[in-house]
Parts: C-alpha cells; structure tokens; sequence
C-alpha cells in the first residue's frame, strides 16, 4: 500500500500551496475523472503506450484518490478491503474462474 510518508508527503504538497480549500469531494472526484481520461487517452489509438507517461498519468489519478479518501476520512485499507469482500461475494470463484468479471 501507500506508505505513511508518502500520505504525509502529499498532504504536505497541498498544504503548502494553500491548495486543500479548493478540494472539495466534488472538486476531486472530477478531478479524478479528468486525469483517468488523460490516462485512457494515451492508449486512444493503439495498445501501446509511453511508460513513464501511463506513470505520471497513473500518479495523478492515484493522487486525487488519496485526496479524497482523505478529505471524506476514508481509511484507503479499510474501503479496499470492504469492497474486494462484496466483489468476492458477488462474483464467486466457482462461477467466475477464468471468464471476464468487471469490478465494481
């Protein structure tokens, strides 16, 4: 997972920016939204993409993730976990082995 240092980085980034007054959890969903289309845009005509560019692009919809979970009081472990367990119940193994199963 996200180690503490790096939770503490972040927060630190925006603090001294002055930046956590704009970030709403509308703000930052949308956010959220933006940045994942930057990231689908870069595999928009081919399968092939640039590395560090899915990197940094991958980095900043992470970022406006931990943000938000963050400003809601989410525990990142927590919420992961609670979802993964309803994924699981919702798609048993024996009926989803080796066939496609969105995750939701």
């Amino acid at each position: 997972m996200v180690s503490q240092h790096t939770l503490d980085t972040l927060r630190h980034f925006a603090e001294e920016r002055e930046w956590q007054q704009f970030h709403s959890p509308s703000n930052l969903a949308k956010s959220i939204s933006i940045e994942a289309a930057e990231l689908l845009e870069l595999y928009q005509w081919s399968d092939e993409a640039d590395r560090q560019e899915v990197a940094d692009e991958l980095a900043d919809v992470l970022h406006y993730c931990i943000a938000l979970a963050r400003v809601m009081g989410f525990d990142l472990d927590e919420i992961l976990l609670s979802k993964l367990e309803k994924t699981r119940l919702k798609y048993p193994v024996e009926h989803t082995r080796g066939r496609i199963a969105p995750i939701e």
